[in-house]
């Protein structure tokens, strides 16, 4: 059961947040969706947005600069939260780039997150199949894309399924999180101390294994306070160099990690999708 937390008439279409009781983590989760004004005739493609750390479902409708773009291009958006909420484990809200709001869209296998923080299973399979049967969102027309954390998600998700996501991006994604604290911070917690199990969910090694299948676009700001310590999207590159992978990766002086970056090629980022969803 969906409960309608509030819904807005946005330019032409509809801003709805929204929580259910989800079976993969476990607790009530939030999601933000807009259905634009073409979805009234015809079902559309679906475009699923992965945000960073600390936000929420609604950081991205609000900040981004999305919605008028997603209403010309025909673009259902979908917006989920970062992670679980209210379970108080032990160390869930000790760290801010951990625990809550941090759940790094992977399925824990540690104790005590194993139960709960399996963002990646509710992303892949329960939200997908929550918004295909309440709005008008076409099944075989997904795209992904995401911010830091978010971008890490994307990447990793559309490189484990790519029959199910038809286009991906990523906006300063942590590339390599096995090599950078971030990552070894949220896998050394979720997954447990072997590394070798930390493999399966880093882009990089992912796309060294088995490139997606259609070309990446990654955009990255020069400016970025954790370009050097925590994104590495060099990583990208060699991986790519390494597997053929299709990679456009833009690197854009001046712009830092903020939503002010994000909002600046949003709709390049949108363009992208819809030209490959048939939005």
């Amino acid at each position: 059961m969906v409960t309608t937390r509030s819904e807005q008439a946005c330019f032409g279409g509809t801003i709805g947040f929204y929580s259910h009781a989800s079976t993969e983590t476990g607790t009530e989760m939030k999601v933000a969706v807009f259905v634009p004004p073409q979805a009234m005739i015809a079902r559309v493609p679906v475009l699923y947005y992965l945000a960073g750390l600390t936000c929420t479902e609604e950081t991205f409708m609000i900040k981004a600069g999305a919605l008028r773009l997603a209403a010309e291009r025909s673009l259902i958006l979908v917006a989920p939260d970062t992670s679980p909420r209210g379970l108080n484990l032990p160390g869930e809200d000790a760290d801010w780039d951990f625990g809550t709001g941090a759940g790094f869209y992977l399925d824990a296998e540690a104790e005590p997150w194993k139960p709960h923080y399996r963002m990646y299973s509710y992303v892949t399979r329960e939200l997908p199949a929550l918004v295909e049967s309440i709005f008008p969102a076409r099944a075989d027309q997904r795209g992904i894309f995401g911010h830091s954390m978010g971008g890490h998600g994307a990447l990793v998700i559309a490189l484990k399924n790519p029959d199910r996501y038809q286009s991906v991006s990523a906006f300063a994604p942590i590339a390599n999180p096995v090599a950078v604290p971030w990552g070894e911070k949220a896998f050394g917690n979720y997954l447990g101390p072997d590394r070798a199990r930390w493999a399966a969910w880093d882009a990089s090694l992912l796309m060294r294994a088995a490139p997606y299948p259609g070309a990446i676009l990654v955009d990255q700001g020069l400016d970025d306070q954790f370009l050097k310590n925590q994104l590495h999207p060099e990583a990208l590159e060699d991986a790519a160099k390494a597997s053929g992978q299709k990679l456009h990766l833009r690197r854009h002086a001046g712009y830092d990690h903020s939503y002010w970056f994000v909002q600046s090629f949003m709709a390049d980022h949108l363009a992208w999708h819809a030209d490959r969803l048939g939005g």
